[in-house]
């Protein structure tokens, strides 16, 4: 099948880029490409050139399978795809329909004009996988926009659509989508023209009154404190500075230069991982491909606190009606409060209009009455996490939600099995187990229960996206995967407490290997009342589990984190940060005596190593068990939902590259230790198999 369609129109030559799904840049299509560009040039009659892509999709960028590939740098490569199109002795015109992200955007840069539909969206998204636009983006987009623009634009990696792109400079004309008519009609007026406009021709020009200087000093100042450590931002700015200081040929040799040290590097590696792993956690067994989704045009969510809130606001930020139930009149108003403040903070920094604000909480349908989910093609339950709580609930709805429709689950341990079986339908009952604040975090974990329907399941993923959010297909196990493996993350730091560590000193450690917050903040964020409920119940349901008693011991003084202002921290009114407290210290120190544990000095490798490969070893188990289907859904699981470091790509991967030989020689020295579970080091079957193998086998 060709990936690029000539056709000549008159006295325009039409290249069509033709590569589902997304028109990738792939080596096929740099060929057809150039192919069609030299047909054209060489025929007497054509007088310009139009590059368009086919549907709603000029370029998706670069296929980034071929990275690290021969065929990345088989001829033609991109850059001298882009060169064959900017020297062009005729006039080449991209009209862009829909989405132009990277290499497709640097491919409309080399040509001499650009017009775009007006639903285009157009951006060099590279930053976020670790790397920068290496076919002259970092060169020839200030030129086009200017410096502060195209830096900004680079750097974050956002796009922009049509009309900013118009008022930017970066196209010359908007045209009508439903025909061809502005195209051929813009390829006409600009056939004659000359000479031929050509970006690197024109200077990057800086914002009236800042030096360069100044500007960059500023924009590496603001990169290096949002970056989380990433190296790619910074070479961002590095490369867009060469546009300004350094001639076009030599700006374009140190784009280059940038671009392959990072292309190597593991954080590029690491977030290149994530990009394919959301690909791949969308491939289900059990659900066939092409298996339809079940219609959703209403939902209803039960319970209107902080979770539930969350999640209607996520649902009607996909334009979602949701119908809102609640026990009482006053959690009803203080729901819809929250929501409202939510979205008006969201407004304020400019992310929403007044008139956005009001659409949403128009679809918000606050109710005390449980019979008004009977029209809901979902419902969604998110009331107290309790067993007993959870499947009288799903006896109820059983009796009043329509045939057909889907009852999840927001449990975040419980049985989800158990909780189908109050019911008559359990093929249509699912976990969807959002992350607090849902309306802000990415990740949902879909829970499979043994009887869900394979639709069911495909309109859980499907809703996933709809709403913007990461699904990750789990099995039912205590806790699923995130959870289930948290709980040995905490055990390790709780053990670490009791061995000599502060809870200040594990929380550093963590968050320089580049957790988003340490174990113990985010104790006391989540609340101290909600691991002790847990801890309680597994004294019972796994007494043969060891847990240390230092946790309890906090929460029965009445700390129960930031909500009571005391946890494993202290915290003034109005301000979150934690502050040391005397009274964590000396119950430590008299919880230590009262073991018989006296303390000794513990190295932040040992804090990182044991609560990382806890997480690693456990991690294993759920694969071994099938609750995961594949280690990278493990990983988005924790880069989503547990802050996880992006640049080191989630635990499992981590592993892979640390290796495995390190990984295990590791466990057996924590294995050594007398305190704690001693037991829980012996390796995971699977992580020994991975060892061998050098890779995960699943």
């Amino acid at each position: 099948m060709s990936t690029t369609w000539y056709e000549v129109r008159g006295n325009v030559a039409l290249l069509q880029l033709d590569n589902p799904p997304v028109n990738g840049m792939s080596h096929a299509v740099r060929r057809a490409l150039v192919d069609g560009l030299e047909r054209a040039l060489d025929d007497p009659a054509v007088a310009a050139i139009v590059i368009t892509g086919t549907d709603r999709v000029f370029s998706g960028g670069a296929d980034i399978r071929e990275f690290n590939t021969p065929a990345m740098l088989a001829e033609p490569n991109l850059l001298q795809a882009i060169a064959a199109v900017e020297s062009a002795p005729k006039p080449v015109i991209a009209a862009i329909n829909g989405v132009c992200m990277g290499g497709g955007l640097e491919l409309s840069l080399g040509c001499h004009y650009r017009i775009a539909t007006p639903d285009a969206t157009m951006g060099l998204p590279e930053v976020k996988i670790g790397l920068l636009p290496g076919a002259g983006g970092t060169q020839r987009l200030p030129r086009a926009v200017g410096v502060a623009k195209g830096l900004q634009m680079i750097a974050s990696g956002d796009a922009i659509r049509a009309e900013d792109a118009l008022a930017s400079g970066l196209i010359e004309r908007i045209v009508e989508r439903t025909s061809f008519d502005g195209v051929m009609r813009f390829a006409q007026e600009v056939a004659a023209r000359r000479p031929l406009p050509r970006l690197r021709d024109k200077p990057a020009a800086l914002p009236a009154g800042i030096d360069a200087a100044t500007l960059f000093a500023q924009a590496r100042a603001q990169v290096a404190q949002q970056s989380r450590g990433l190296p790619a931002p910074g070479k961002c700015v590095d490369a867009v500075e060469g546009a300004v200081r350094l001639p076009f040929d030599d700006g374009m040799a140190n784009e280059r230069r940038l671009f392959i040290e990072l292309i190597q590097s593991p954080e590029s590696k690491a977030l290149r991982h994530s990009l394919f792993a959301e690909r791949a956690a969308g491939k289900v067994a059990g659900v066939p491909e092409g298996t339809a989704p079940r219609p959703l045009r209403a939902v209803a969510v039960l319970g209107f606190g902080t979770m539930g809130g969350g999640i209607a606001m996520s649902l009607a930020n996909a334009g979602l009606p949701v119908t809102v139930f609640e026990k009482d009149q006053a959690a009803l108003d203080r729901g819809m409060a929250a929501c409202r403040a939510n979205w008006e903070a969201t407004a304020r920094k400019g992310r929403l209009s007044a008139e956005q604000v009001q659409q949403r909480l128009a679809l918000l349908k606050p109710t005390l009455d449980f019979n008004a989910v009977v029209e809901a093609d979902l419902v969604i339950e998110a009331v107290y996490e309790d067993l007993a709580v959870k499947q009288d609930v799903f006896k109820r709805l059983d009796a009043v939600a329509k045939r057909g429709a889907i009852l999840a689950t927001n449990t975040s341990t419980l049985d989800v099995n158990r909780i189908a079986d109050a019911t008559t339908r359990p093929r249509d009952v699912i976990g969807l187990h959002f992350f607090s604040p849902a309306n802000v975090m990415r990740l949902l974990e879909i829970v499979r229960a043994d009887r869900t329907a394979p639709d069911v399941l495909a309109t859980a993923l499907a809703l996933a996206k709809r709403i913007g959010k990461v699904g990750v297909v789990s099995g039912v196990c205590d806790g699923f995967i995130g959870n289930r493996m948290l709980e040995q993350y905490v055990r390790q730091s709780l053990f670490l407490v009791d061995e000599g560590a502060s809870p200040a000193q594990i929380d550093a450690a963590l968050t320089r290997f580049g957790m988003a917050m340490g174990p113990f903040a985010m104790y006391d964020l989540a609340g101290m009342d909600i691991g002790y409920a847990i801890r309680q119940r597994r004294y019972v349901d796994k007494p043969q589990v060891t847990y240390s008693k230092i946790a309890d011991k906090v929460v029965e003084l009445g700390r129960l984190g930031q909500k009571t202002g005391k946890g494993w921290y202290r915290y003034e009114p109005g301000n979150r940060s934690p502050l040391p407290d005397p009274e964590i210290d000396a119950l430590i120190d008299a919880h230590r005596k009262a073991i018989g544990v006296a303390p000794r000095a513990i190295d932040d490798a040992e804090i990182v190593g044991r609560c990382i490969w806890a997480l690693v070893n456990e991690g294993a188990r759920i694969l071994e068990e099938g609750i995961a289907q594949r280690a990278s859904d493990i990983d988005l699981v924790y880069l989503h939902g547990y802050g996880f470091p992006p640049a080191r790509g989630g635990p499992m991967f981590h592993a892979q590259h640390v290796r495995f030989d390190e990984v295990l020689a590791e466990m057996k020295r924590y294995a050594a230790n007398p305190h704690g579970d001693p037991g829980f080091w012996t390796p995971a079957a699977l992580l020994l198999e991975a060892a061998n193998a050098g890779r995960w086998q699943r």
